[in-house]
């Protein structure tokens, strides 16, 4: 099947090849250039509307000097940041979604981060992005008395790229620092401030009439779940448990608990689905005893039919047999699987580094699983004797070790991690997976029905939590990315209060208009700060170069000056291709 960016690269192709056949025929109008996929038109039209709007001089150079200060700060960063992304991407070289080559592309559908039930509201916020942006240029190079020779917007075959002002290069020459400093920055200026100002309205009165339903929102099932069989969609709430009220999560795990292998689930609309539960694997690594979707349907011979039977089967049990619902059985160490490192103070008394180390107790303390393991370990310091008792190629083997410094991974007793779950593999008897439409809500603002760890976060933070959540899955660990009130999304929040009036879809509307564009605003006057051409903290780099140079005594400035700049364009785009490369070359 042909992928939606192949298509979009044959159609840029196409139109490349048709715009350069009409451009040799002069059927062209002046006013439409084309280089390349990319085509600009040109207008006049506009300038009268700037020189009005350019008449408080004095206001807009102080608006300028302060975004100046603003984008020093920024520009700074963003070196920093870049440089940093491309250096980790060369010493570890992880290929994600972020890294692919159409994710690069602000495109809904295309980009799997920008989905198309959101474009319009995308599309309007690019809109807006651009208007004010080039309209801040516009507006500083007639506070500066730069002329403008023409204005227009930029296209990629049919796909809006940008606007632009060409300003008079002449004037552009002989206007002093200052003025050109201002209308470079103009455009990052106007885009912060419609970001905050969108922002703001989202997170207060906008977001403030928007609550979570009652009951566990879901955003899918996992495959052959019980949940998946019992048809249990995507976009549905479970609201009770066998007649019992569910508000929230916890409620239904509780709930589940309870209850026994088959359970009757109320949904919010009404219907009532009947769930067989069986214990079924949902993650294995590689080399784990059981595969993904395997059933367990026994330990030792007991009847499981719930993860709390299992647990309590295997709790006591440092070797086990699984008996599948094919009639299969697996006898295997019950324990957390870890991959010994070659360096720690497991390996240096012996244990393998090639094969897996079924961790089943710590001094003496049974270990099931992987959270048991960093349990049993969590009050010892390093320097601290344990004693490390497991299975290693069927073998059951007994390391006196010393600990050492603790990580995210390794407790401090010398492996490259422990597998989440027990013996290599999670299981789940429901299958469902929660949509965090809670933590989505506190995340921009909200009031979360129930407590989050986002609730006290201060609106800067709040902001800069923001940029991240259409990236939800690849930047936050998320299962789900937030791209607004739309799709799914839609079922797991309601409105109440005086934006009300609006209706139920016009809020979201509204909420949504303002997260993209306030989004896009802000992401589109960070990366002009990049201290590249053509962007403009490239130009910016070049005023502010001259500027100190300037004041040394030395010839050749404007050489010192070129070098400069040259020379970190030159880095910040061998850092920007190597950031999109790398992990797709390396990994």
């Amino acid at each position: 099947m042909v992928s939606t960016l192949t298509w979009v690269l044959v159609g840029v192709v196409a139109y490349t090849l048709v715009a350069m056949a009409l451009k040799a025929r002069g059927v062209v109008p002046d006013f439409i250039r084309f280089s390349g996929p990319i085509t600009t038109i040109h207008t006049q039209s506009g300038k009268i509307l700037l020189e009005r709007l350019a008449r408080p001089k004095r206001f807009w150079r102080a608006w300028t000097n302060l975004g100046f200060g603003v984008a020093l700060v920024v520009m700074v960063g963003s070196f920093l940041l870049v440089v940093l992304g491309a250096y980790q991407a060369v010493v570890n070289p992880q290929p994600s979604q972020l890294t692919e080559p159409r994710n690069v592309l602000v495109i809904p559908g295309v980009n799997d981060f920008l989905p198309l039930s959101v474009a319009p509201e995308i599309l309007a916020g690019f809109v807006i992005t651009l208007v004010v942006h080039e309209g801040g240029h516009g507006l500083l190079c007639r506070v500066g008395d730069i002329d403008i020779e023409s204005m227009g917007i930029a296209t990629i075959a049919l796909v809006p790229l940008g606007a632009f002002v060409e300003p008079d290069e002449e004037d552009v020459q002989t206007a002093d620092r200052g003025a050109q400093a201002r209308m470079y920055v103009a455009g990052v200026t106007n885009n912060f401030a419609v970001a905050l100002l969108c922002l703001a309205l989202l997170f207060g009165p906008v977001v403030g009439a928007i609550s979570v339903v009652g009951g566990v929102p879901i955003g899918g099932t996992l495959p052959q779940s019980p949940a998946d069989e019992a048809g249990i969609d995507s976009g549905a709430v479970i609201t009770t448990v066998d007649g019992q009220p569910v508000a929230n999560s916890s409620d239904l795990d509780r709930r589940l608990e309870d209850a026994g292998g088959t359970v009757d689930v109320g949904l919010r609309n009404g219907e009532t689905r009947t769930v067989t539960r069986s214990v079924v694997v949902n993650s294995a690594v590689e080399g784990s005893p059981l595969g993904i979707n395997q059933t367990i349907v026994a330990v030792n011979g007991t009847e499981v039919r719930t993860t709390t039977q299992f647990r309590a089967a295997t709790e006591n049990r440092s070797v086990a047999t699984f008996t599948l619902d094919d009639g299969e059985t697996v006898t295997t160490p019950v324990g957390g699987y870890a991959v010994v490192s070659d360096d720690g103070p497991l390996a240096a008394e012996g244990a393998p580094t090639d094969q897996p180390l079924y961790i089943t107790s710590v001094d003496g303390q049974r270990t099931p699983n992987a959270s048991a393991v960093f349990r049993s370990l969590s009050g010892s310091e390093p320097g601290e004797q344990v004693r490390i008792t497991g299975y290693a190629g069927g073998e059951r083997q007994v390391y006196e070790i010393t600990l050492t410094e603790r990580s995210d991974l390794d407790p401090g007793i010398g492996v490259q991690y422990v597998a989440r779950g027990t013996s290599g593999f999670t299981s789940n008897d429901f299958g469902i997976q929660a949509y965090p439409a809670n933590t989505f809500l506190a995340l921009i603002g909200g009031n979360p029905a129930e407590e989050t760890r986002f609730d006290s976060l201060s609106f800067p933070q709040l902001v800069g939590a923001s940029i991240a959540l259409p990236f939800a899955t690849a930047a936050l660990g998320f299962q789900y990315n937030f791209a607004g009130f739309t799709g799914i999304a839609t079922n797991f929040f309601t409105v109440s209060g005086p934006l009300s009036v609006l209706g139920t879809e016009g809020v979201f509307l509204l909420a949504n208009l303002l997260f993209w564009t306030g989004w896009i605003n802000l992401v589109a006057g960070q990366f002009n700060l990049v201290p590249t051409y053509p962007l403009d903290g490239g130009h910016i780099l070049r005023v502010c170069s001259e500027s100190v140079v300037s004041r040394l005594p030395i010839s050749n400035r404007r050489r010192i000056v070129t070098t400069t700049t040259l020379g970190i364009s030159l880095a910040m785009i061998g850092s920007l291709v190597f950031i999109i490369a790398a992990p797709q070359l390396l990994g």
